[in-house]
């Protein structure tokens, strides 16, 4: 049997400047399955890099509401909303929102750092170059 508490998993922030807690992967716990499963935070007004992985990934809303831009689509997700983001899609999403946005983002094959590329530049305050 495997258990495993969100409390426990410690936070990061991720390529894409979400704060992640990375709920299962297989390289790391004692699972075997072909997906990944993190915990996703964007707080309120802000954003996510525009990135893309070359993995499939699914975006799971579990609080607050968003602008998720997919290649040239771009719609409003909120909670209950699940998001196929095809692998090799130009991905970001934005909390508009005075409220943090929080998702699960599931990915299959498992994540992999060489398969996560930022596509935006930060400048030297901070600010997000699209």
């Amino acid at each position: 049997m495997f258990i495993k508490n969100l409390n426990e998993c410690e936070e990061f922030t991720a390529n894409d400047g979400c704060r992640i807690r990375e709920l299962l992967h297989p390289e790391n716990d004692t699972v075997n399955l072909p997906f990944s499963i993190a915990i996703a935070t964007v707080d309120a007004t802000g954003r996510s890099y525009r990135h893309k992985l070359n993995l499939t990934e699914i975006y799971y809303i579990l609080e607050g509401t968003g602008r998720i831009h997919i290649d040239s689509e771009c719609a409003t997700v909120k909670v209950g909303d699940v998001i196929v983001i095809p692998a090799g899609a130009s991905q970001w999403i934005e909390n508009p929102d005075d409220k943090k946005l929080v998702f699960a983002a599931i990915v299959s094959p498992p994540w992999n750092a060489l398969d996560d590329v930022r596509l935006d530049a930060e400048d030297k305050t901070g600010n997000v170059n699209i």
